[in-house]
C-alpha cells in the first residue's frame, strides 16, 4: 500500500465509484456489460502494448534507436530538437497518438540517458505531440475514424481539411516545447558529445523485438486490429524472453493501474453521461456552425476532456452537434484531440506515456505539467480553430 501513488488512488478510487454506482442502480447492469464489451478491445490492447514496450527497451532496441538519433544531431541541440519534433509529429500522425507514447516515449528517455541531460525536454515532447499532431490523418487517432464517418468525408478529403490545423497545431507545440523545456536555460548545456553505438547484449532477443515492434508498426499501418496485433507481438517477444531471458518476465509487467483506470473512468463516465450530461453539453456548444460555435465546440471539447477523458468527451458532444455541422464538429474534434494535455488522465495516450516514465523512473513534476501543458493547450487550440476557420 505505501508504494502506491496518487495516480494509482485516482484509479483505484474511480474503480470503486464506478462499482457503487452499478450496485446502486445508477448504471444498470446492462449499461455495464455494453460499456465493458465496448473497452474490452482497449483493454486487451494497452496491457499487450504495455509488455511489449517493456520488454523491447530491456532487448536495448530504444537506446540503439536513441544513439543512431543523437548521432545523426552531430552534438547540436536545435538540430535535435528539430528532429525529436518531426520524429514525433511524424509518427502520431501517420500510425497513433498510442503507438507514439509507447513506443517512442522509451526512445526519447534512451536519448536524454545517453546525453545525461534531465528528461523532461524530450519526455514532454512526446508527450504533447502524441496529442496535438494527431489531427491530420484517419489512424491517426481514434475520434479522427468517428469524426470522418459522421462529416461523410473521405481519408485524403479528411487529411486536405485538417492539414492546415495539424500544421498550426504542432508549430504551436513546438514554440512552447522550446519555451518551456528545451531552451539553454533548460537544458543546462550548449552541446554534446555524440555516443559510440553499443553492441546488443543478446543480439538475437534484440532481432526479435525490433522485428515485432515492426510487425506491430507495420500492422497499425495496413489498418489491423490494435487487439490483435498488440497481443501476437507482444506474445512473440514474451516466448523469446522465456527462452532466452526468462528472469525478466514477472508479473508487474502487466499495467494493472491503467487497466483499472480505463475500466472505472469509463462506468463514471457512462454514468454521468446518463444523467445530465448531453443536456449540459448542449447547453455550452450551441447549435452554431460559423467561426463562434467552432471555437465554443473546440474550448468544450478540450475542457471536458481535461476533465474526464478526451473519448467520452467526443462522444458526448457529437451527440448534440446537429448532423449538419460539419464545421462545428472539426472543432470539437479539434478540441479533443490537441486540448487533452493538461490533466494525466485527459488521454489514454498521457498515461500510456506515464508508464513509460515510471517504468524508467522519471519522475513527473506534476504542478509543472498542469501549469506549461494549460498554456500549451491553450496556445494549440486557438491555432489549430483559428487554422480551421480559415478554410469554411
Amino acid at each position: 500500500m505505501r508504494r502506491l501513488d496518487a495516480l494509482d488512488w485516482v484509479a483505484i478510487g474511480l474503480l470503486a465509484v464506478g462499482l457503487v454506482f452499478l450496485a446502486t442502480g445508477l448504471l444498470p447492469p446492462a449499461q455495464a456489460e455494453g460499456t465493458l464489451v465496448r473497452i474490452g478491445p482497449i483493454l486487451v490492447f494497452l496491457g499487450a502494448v504495455i509488455v511489449l514496450a517493456e520488454l523491447t527497451a530491456e532487448a536495448g532496441v530504444f537506446d540503439a534507436i536513441a544513439i543512431r538519433l543523437t548521432i545523426l544531431a552531430r552534438g547540436n541541440f536545435v538540430l535535435l530538437f528539430v528532429l525529436c519534433v518531426l520524429f514525433a509529429a511524424i509518427t502520431t500522425a501517420t500510425l497513433n497518438l498510442d503507438t507514439t507514447a509507447v513506443l517512442l516515449t522509451p526512445v526519447m528517455l534512451a536519448v536524454a540517458a545517453r546525453l545525461a541531460i534531465p528528461g523532461a525536454p524530450l519526455a514532454m515532447t512526446t508527450v504533447w505531440l502524441a496529442n496535438t499532431a494527431s489531427l491530420l490523418l484517419p489512424v491517426s487517432n481514434l475520434t479522427n475514424l468517428l469524426a470522418m464517418n459522421r462529416v461523410a468525408l473521405s481519408a485524403p478529403a479528411f487529411a486536405q481539411r485538417m492539414v492546415l490545423p495539424e500544421l498550426a497545431s504542432v508549430a504551436a507545440t513546438a514554440v512552447c516545447l522550446w519555451i518551456f523545456y528545451w531552451r539553454r536555460g533548460r537544458r543546462g548545456m550548449d552541446r554534446y558529445e555524440p555516443p559510440t553505438a553499443p553492441r546488443p547484449a543478446d543480439p538475437v532477443l534484440f532481432g526479435i523485438c525490433a522485428a515485432a515492434c515492426v510487425i506491430f508498426i507495420a500492422g497499425v499501418v495496413a489498418g489491423l486490429e490494435l487487439a490483435v496485433v498488440s497481443p501476437v507481438c507482444a506474445g512473440v517477444v514474451v516466448i523469446a524472453f522465456a527462452v532466452r531471458k526468462r528472469g525478466s518476465l514477472r508479473w508487474g509487467l502487466l499495467p494493472w493501474r491503467l487497466l483499472v483506470f480505463v475500466t472505472g473512468l469509463f462506468f463514471v463516465v457512462q454514468t454521468i453521461s446518463d444523467h445530465g450530461l448531453a443536456g449540459i453539453m448542449h447547453a455550452v456548444i450551441g447549435d452554431s456552425n460559423g467561426p463562434g460555435g467552432v471555437f465554443r465546440a473546440a474550448g468544450t471539447g478540450a475542457g471536458l476532456s481535461n476533465v474526464l477523458n478526451n473519448l467520452p468527451a467526443y462522444t458526448a458532444g457529437e451527440a448534440v452537434v446537429p448532423v449538419a455541422n460539419h464545421d462545428q464538429l472539426l472543432g470539437l474534434l479539434i478540441g479533443t484531440n490537441v486540448g487533452p494535455i493538461v490533466t494525466p488522465w485527459a488521454s489514454l495516450a498521457t498515461l500510456l506515456w506515464y508508464e513509460r516514465c515510471r517504468s524508467a523512473g522519471v519522475k513527473v513534476a506534476w504542478p509543472r505539467f498542469l501549469r506549461t501543458g494549460l498554456v500549451t493547450a491553450l496556445a494549440c487550440l486557438a491555432a489549430a480553430t483559428g487554422a480551421l476557420v480559415l478554410t469554411i
